[in-house]
């Protein structure tokens, strides 16, 4: 069997995304989860890009056991030297190059001839190889690139002692027929190319990413990267969950193909990238949508019941999707709760747990049933939590249609009770400004958005927003069946994050 090596650019690529940013905590957390499902490479972020995302990937480098962890670095002797100072506490350290090689970028970008790009190349590749021995040297652009001058810098950097190379369609302009052939072609006309590994990381402007990728797999690509729910600059980067799936599914393609994905655990780190990024999955996401294994139509619906494998070609659990199961209720245990939780894919320290369970328990009271969905918002919750400065002690409201909306609302600071109360546009909006009366913290709302967690009257509400100061922009989250405590909660969990950080 033949393994595809899985590199996952979410915390690097995925956090370019317009509108993504996460803290050195949630990239901690969502570099364990990458571990947890098992990718061969976690490119970690851009040491040089700020200080904080050194720190980031300094973390993820010193904490993560197991996977290959990899800095960008243009070719420039500081981001290479940054590079290495963050990625040196791991175990299986790796520099990753990129130089631009297409005519454009070269003379608009960076304003170079051929032969310096070509020196520059080589000359970065020896440098970072006195660092570590695992170097992979991206050729910018190269799905745009001259394909002579392509392979004369692939050649020339294998020779320098990469050990990889990555062909990217940085600005996805290729399609996949064109790009299959260019990976053949450097198979072909690269007389060295059998001592790298040959990757490809393609990008979604045109919607091909995932295409492209799967085609240049069939072509002799032995490494695809990828991202969690396809995140990533403009239209994002080729989906991870719908190229791991897409080998495995149509395996009469790709024969024995195979990665080390644990697929089960695909649908749990999915909705992690969506929570801590912000970025809501669309309903008709393949894989991981909310609809993806949901049947409308009568005759869709008559098909699957008397076979499933009629209208659903990849089952649910497979990538551990389990519905709205209902598992759990007020008379449910510890022990149930702890063994629902495993089922789920959460393993929890003793402490984690604790917090849970308190609260399930006070979900429980609130609501008749609880679903997995219900579990996993709750966890979710309790793992995503800063250490908080402000805490929710009670709130009151007065509103209706004739009735300029009032909120007062009780905080705990350290061991001081504070109450603040406020008038408002609506219920949610005093609640904020008798919040902002209390911590006197001046920051604008930018975003707010409500979604139902589960179905039913009683669903657990979520609430992702996104707070600003003058010196930092984060992403607060918060549930409970009341939208208001749960607008609440997502606001002071901004709150926190803006005086912890």
């Amino acid at each position: 069997m033949d393994k595809i090596i899985i590199f996952d650019t979410t915390l690097r690529d995925g956090e370019q995304a317009p509108g993504a940013s996460l803290n050195q905590r949630e990239k901690l957390e969502i570099a364990e989860a990458l571990a947890s499902l098992g990718v061969d490479i976690i490119e970690a972020g851009f040491p040089i890009s700020s200080k904080g995302d050194f720190e980031a990937v300094k973390s993820v480098a010193a904490s993560i056991k197991g996977p290959i962890v990899c800095g960008l670095a243009r070719a420039i002797k500081k981001d290479i030297d940054v590079a290495y100072q963050a990625i040196k506490f791991s175990k299986r350290p790796r520099i990753h190059v990129f130089l631009a090689t297409s005519r454009i970028h070269m003379q608009y970008k960076l304003k170079k001839a051929e032969d310096e790009i070509l020196r520059l190349a080589v000359w970065s590749t020896k440098y970072a190889k006195k660092y570590c021995p695992d170097i992979e040297f991206s050729p910018e652009d190269a799905s745009r690139s001259d394909r002579g001058f392509l392979f004369r810098v692939i050649e020339a950097v294998i020779d320098a002692g990469a050990t990889t190379v990555n062909i990217p369609d940085t600005v996805g302009y290729a399609e996949p027929e064109e790009f299959g052939s260019l990976i053949r072609a450097i198979r072909d006309n690269v007389a060295s190319i059998n001592k790298a590994v040959i990757s490809v990381h393609c990008h979604n402007d045109l919607g091909l990413a995932v295409a492209n990728s799967l085609e240049a797999i069939k072509k002799g690509a032995e490494q695809v990267e990828c991202t969690i729910n396809g995140i990533g600059e403009r239209a994002g980067n080729a989906s991870l969950e719908e190229i791991i799936m897409a080998l495995d599914t149509r395996k009469d393609v790709f024969g024995s193909l195979t990665t080390d994905i644990r697929k089960n655990q695909i649908y749990k780190t999915s909705r992690l990238v969506s929570k801590l990024t912000g970025f809501v999955i669309a309903p008709n996401k393949a894989i991981v949508g909310s609809n993806a294994f949901r049947h409308e139509a009568g005759i869709h619906q008559d098909g699957v019941l008397k076979k499933r494998s009629t209208y659903e070609i990849i089952k649910p659990q497979d990538v551990g999707f389990y519905g709205a199961g209902l598992v759990l209720g007020k008379h449910s245990g510890r022990h149930a709760f702890s063994e629902r939780l495993k089922t789920l894919g959460f393993h929890l320290r003793k402490q984690q747990l604790d917090e849970a369970f308190v609260r399930f328990k006070q979900v429980v009271d609130k609501k008749k049933n609880v679903f997995d969905s219900d579990l996993i918002a709750i966890v979710e919750d309790g793992l995503r939590t800063v250490k908080p400065l402000w805490k929710l002690i009670s709130f009151e409201i007065i509103s209706g249609t004739q009735i300029t909306p009032k909120a007062m609302v009780k905080l705990q600071k350290k061991k001081e009770i504070l109450i603040g109360s406020s008038t408002g546009d609506g219920p949610v909006d005093a609640c904020f400004k008798a919040i902002d009366k209390i911590s006197n913290i001046k920051a604008k709302l930018q975003d707010y958005r409500l979604e139902a967690v589960t179905s039913g009257k009683d669903a657990l509400g979520g609430v992702n927003l996104k707070l600003s100061t003058k010196a930092k922009t984060v992403l607060g989250r918060g549930s409970s069946t009341d939208i208001i405590e749960a607008s609440i909660r997502a606001y002071l969990d901004a709150l926190n994050k803006i005086e912890s950080q």
